[in-house]
């Protein structure tokens, strides 16, 4: 997990440099489009959330790392927002709409990846959007197939399990360890019996279970995140054997 976390905040650092020693080049003079290397332009200038060309592009003060202004707005709503690609706490009133990226996204051109006709990278998403060749690839792409079988039906309507409401007072997108210090700090001696939010989200939650001792289930049941330890393709019986286990642990 260390080893992964490392390689894709290394990645971010090495694109990152990049893009600063672009912005040191010129680019060029008279009303012609600079014509950048072919050769992954369209990926050094692509948002690492939503993966197109960026779209009115921020960047965060304490990391550098760039986003598109909208893919970046949910991380805007926590309390304490993380950088979505290096995770570093950033504050959201140092995220600063990107000049120099627009200027390069307006100077330099790359082949659409369906008709190869060169566009100017602030115009990419427009020309794709209208492009028949791209829009023939996304129709001809395969369906959606279970990489091994399962009894259980593919889901349509996930549940969140990334922010989540203090069942306390209501506050709202809250991610689990803020939810764990948003209740420490603000209802330690509230004696309601409240449900879980953490684990109501959970496929073998029960939305009408109150716990008798919310904080001490808060402390022992959700000192990790289920989405780091859990497979939703287990079948229903393995995931009420393995909420049972955890429930047997914690009294």
């Amino acid at each position: 997990m260390m080893a992964m976390f490392r390689s894709f905040v290394s990645a971010g650092t090495q694109l990152r440099q990049q893009q600063q020693q672009q912005q040191q080049q010129p680019l060029g003079s008279g009303s012609g489009s600079l014509a950048a290397p072919a050769e992954g332009v369209e990926c050094q200038f692509s948002c690492p959330i939503c993966l197109e060309v960026y779209h009115k592009p921020v960047s965060i003060g304490s990391c550098g790392h760039t986003f598109c202004g909208e893919c970046l707005q949910p991380c805007l709503q926590v309390t304490s927002p993380l950088c979505p690609l290096c995770r570093v706490p950033f504050d959201p009133k140092k995220v600063e709409r990107s000049s120099s990226v627009e200027k390069q996204l307006s100077s330099y051109k790359a082949p659409c990846r369906g008709c190869s006709k060169k566009v100017a990278l602030v115009k990419m998403r427009s020309h794709i959007a209208s492009c028949s060749k791209v829009q023939e690839q996304i129709a001809n792409c395969p369906k959606f197939v279970p990489v091994v079988p399962t009894s259980q039906p593919i889901p349509s309507n996930i549940p969140n399990r990334s922010t989540f409401v203090c069942p306390f007072c209501g506050a709202r997108n809250l991610d689990q360890q803020e939810l764990v210090k948003h209740c420490m700090d603000n209802h330690r001696n509230d004696p309601n019996k409240v449900v879980c939010p953490v684990c109501s989200a959970m496929p073998w939650g029960d939305p009408s279970y109150k716990s008798s001792n919310f904080l001490q289930h808060l402390l022992h049941r959700h000192k990790f995140s289920y989405d780091t330890f859990v497979d939703y393709s287990i079948d229903e019986e393995a995931a009420l054997q393995a909420a049972l286990a955890l429930s047997l642990a914690e009294n």
